[in-house]
């Protein structure tokens, strides 16, 4: 009876707000003041509700497992699927480090608040964090859904919403803010090329929403209350998102933001300043024990999309190889290898502001990249596969379609564009250094595909001989 209980429509608006609503993000897009509210309307306009709906459609029209690869692969066949998952799981690797900067730059508040800026401290902690992780993951353990909702609410939903009250009570007390909200201020000067670099921090904020979309074929009547859900979710973590962020901004200037450790900065700040000094440890541990929960699984979940690939030939046989737990050891040792070199990055950094954006930049990049072949195959699919099951179909059927995808692929294509150009409040060298950090990254990160590819050729090559 269990098995075909349905998801309600609160519980699917609670799965799409533990997607994607992190706090990790807050002090890279407060960096922004007064014109972040302009950059998340937009965002969430462009990205957050196109992303949400073409995943929908897409999993409700092909709820077997593989999700992008699958999309893509009967859209577009088998290359262009693996260079989607690739995108997907690189971008993860890439990711790993400012997500584990965030716990450690947290963590610091325990010790020593100045060790947040130690590139010693980070490096020893970050790597400590991911290797023990790597080895829960090697066991076979599994963390329960009720865990996860534990950490979630431990690290996220009780978090944000001290921060955004406090941030309420300090402003609305007539105490002095670092930034002014008006018609004025909120408006970007649209010639400025450098003002757009804040959508980098803002979109990887909404990254993700794709992942709720599995549940759509176990939801109460989708038709109504997928859009519903999404609607409601997307309107909380935006205002979540921007309120959060106000706050940050409402109280550090813009020159003094630690990108790494920007929310205990500003819990810190208020601690002290409403005399709860005492609570600053009980946040830290709530903060990085939640943001650790929440990666166990981030940790195991894109390795088991990169062995699917290896199943399908695209890596050796040694990646597709499985211990006596079931877990595909191998791939997890390689991306623990891996996420090691790209954390000793921040040896090369002027900053540590500098490595936690140059990771964000690339990371967001990758998956816009990735997400660009998500809405081709969305429209590709929508003309070739019109037998489909009737659970859920974007609204306006050819108009709806095409205006929600055009919608995404702006979104998509301006996010990639203005990474290239270096944030104006972050330290990360000349211009010229940063573009060369931002070509190579692409260029290290990408260019692998084509060697999976070449070993798939060979692979079908001796099979053709053999017969």
């Amino acid at each position: 009876m269990l098995a075909n209980k349905k998801i309600s429509f609160f519980s699917l608006v609670v799965l799409i707000v533990a997607a994607i609503d992190n706090m990790r993000n807050l002090p890279a897009a407060a960096m922004f003041g007064s014109e972040l509210v302009f950059f998340f309307l937009f965002s969430a306009l462009v990205f957050l509700i196109p992303t949400a709906l073409m995943s929908a459609e897409l999993s409700a029209a092909f709820p077997e497992a593989g999700g992008i690869y699958r999309w893509i692969q009967r859209a577009f066949g088998d290359k262009p699927a693996m260079f989607g998952i690739w995108l997907q799981w690189i971008n993860t690797m890439v990711w790993y480090p400012t997500m584990l900067s965030f716990i450690a730059g947290t963590l610091a508040y325990l010790i020593d608040p100045a060790l947040a800026q130690n590139k010693t401290y980070l490096i020893s902690c970050i790597l400590g964090i991911f290797w023990g992780l790597t080895w829960i993951n090697l066991k076979g353990v599994r963390v329960s859904a009720l865990v996860n909702n534990i950490c979630a609410i431990l690290g996220m939903v009780l978090p944000m919403g001290l921060l955004i009250v406090l941030g309420g009570v300090y402003v609305f007390s007539g105490h002095p803010v670092q930034i002014h909200l008006s018609r004025e201020t909120m408006l970007p000067a649209f010639s400025d090329s450098t003002c757009w670099v804040s959508l980098i921090a803002i979109m990887a904020s909404f990254l993700g929403m794709e992942l709720s979309s599995v549940h759509i074929n176990d939801v109460e009547s989708p038709k109504k209350n997928f859009p519903r859900a999404v609607f409601v979710a997307s309107l909380f973590i935006f205002l979540s998102m921007c309120l959060g962020s106000l706050s940050i901004a409402s109280v550090v200037p813009a020159k003094d933001i630690q990108l790494v450790s920007g929310v205990m900065q500003v819990f810190n700040n208020f601690f002290h300043f409403f005399g709860l000094t005492g609570l600053v440890p009980v946040l830290t541990l709530s903060i990085a024990l939640g943001s650790v929960g929440t990666m166990i699984n981030w940790l195991i979940s894109p390795a088991k999309g990169l062995l699917h690939a290896a199943e399908f030939g695209f890596l050796p046989s040694f990646f597709a190889r499985r211990n006596k737990q079931g877990v595909p050891a191998n791939i997890l040792i390689a991306q623990g290898v891996l996420v090691t070199m790209f954390c000793l990055v921040l040896l090369f950094q002027p900053s540590i502001n500098g490595f936690y954006w140059f990771f964000t930049a690339l990371s967001t990049e990758l998956y816009m990249i990735m997400y660009i072949l998500m809405f081709c195959a969305g429209i590709r699919l929508h003309y070739s596969y019109t037998v489909r099951p009737d659970a859920f179909k974007i609204p306006g059927k050819q108009w709806g379609m095409w205006s929600v995808s055009l919608l995404g692929l702006i979104g998509c294509a301006a996010t990639i564009i203005v990474s290239f150009f270096p944030p104006g409040e972050v330290d990360v060298g000349t211009s010229a250094d940063y573009l060369m950090m931002i070509g190579i990254g692409n260029i290290a990160t990408i260019c692998p595909i084509f060697l999976f590819f070449f070993h798939k050729r060979l692979i079908c090559n001796q099979v053709e001989q053999l017969k």
